[in-house]
């Protein structure tokens, strides 16, 4: 198996285990949508908004650390509210007075830097009706705290990319440093309603990904685990890597592939992490297998 240093296209990130980085509460002072958390994958402060803070979503994934059994009192996105807390945490970043808080004090220098707004969540931020309004105006407050630098990042399964709305939501993004995250955890359809359990076809999710990945580069967030002690088949990891490669052969550009594994407490009790060394292995085999670039996450 090569190593990191060896294959330049597959890195893994062998960071530190700071309880910095296990901090990713949706929750942050008396705020209801916005929080920072310190993030290792974009390696930087992340400014999240939780459009789902009803914790409603189309997926069911058995790693998600939302226990969706319970619900939270605001079943809607206070718009008005949810700007002044944008604006208030940004602040608070740009301004460095985060670091000073007792959550943060700790973060590594390299660390100490804004990198993006990444809408995420407890549920599929796209599901939200107003999604457009709320990129537009996530930007214009961006605007006002940041510099372009800074991304805005959609985190999402990629199951409502066909709609219009949203759609003009990712038009939006592309003209404010937008990047978009989108999960693909499976190769087959079997394998994908045992870890999402979600309604949705297997086949919408590949082509909302095929049809999104022809306009924009894509960053395709894997999570793969253990289910009841067993980790994902080579059969599964090899038609993985087939569903991504006919994104590639279908026009689609994919800039990245993120191999991770649960790093905090799923709802579901048979799900446990993969070893770092396994995450390398289905990284190998992905670049062997269609060239792509990989990131691991342990």
């Amino acid at each position: 198996m090569t190593t990191p240093s060896q294959n330049p296209s597959a890195q893994s990130d062998q960071l530190p285990q700071l309880a910095v980085f296990k901090q990713h509460s949706r929750l942050f002072e008396s705020n209801r949508f916005v929080y920072p958390v310190v993030s290792r994958r974009s390696r930087g402060v992340s400014v999240g908004v939780n459009l789902n803070p009803d914790k409603v979503c189309n997926f069911d994934c058995i790693y998600c650390q939302v226990d969706r059994r319970t619900e939270s009192e605001t079943r809607f996105v206070e718009m008005e509210a949810l700007f002044k807390e944008l604006s208030s945490v940004l602040a608070f970043v740009t301004s460095g007075e985060i670091f000073e808080h007792p959550q943060f004090s700790s973060v590594p220098d390299e660390f100490r830097r804004l990198n993006d707004i990444a809408f995420s969540g407890d549920g599929e931020p796209t599901t939200y009706k107003n999604f457009d309004e709320i990129i537009a105006q996530a930007a214009a407050v961006k605007a006002e705290h940041c510099d372009r630098d800074v991304r805005m990042v959609l985190i999402t399964n990629a199951s409502m990319f066909h709609r219009e709305h949203v759609q003009r939501g990712l038009e939006l993004l592309d003209q404010n440093n937008g990047q978009v995250w989108a999960k693909l955890d499976a190769g087959t359809a079997e394998y994908y309603q045992l870890v999402d359990r979600t309604k949705i076809p297997f086949q919408q999710i590949l082509d909302n990904i095929a049809s999104a990945a022809r306009v924009r580069s894509l960053v395709i967030q894997a999570l793969f685990m253990n289910v009841n002690g067993e980790p994902p088949s080579e059969f599964e990891i090899s038609e993985w890597c087939e569903r991504l490669q006919e994104v590639v052969e279908a026009g689609g550009e994919l800039s990245l592939v993120q191999v991770y594994t649960v790093a905090r407490q799923p709802a579901e009790s048979f799900v446990t992490p993969l070893t770092l060394q396994q995450l390398q292995q289905i990284a190998d085999t992905l670049i062997r297998r269609t060239g792509l670039t990989a990131e691991v996450y342990g």
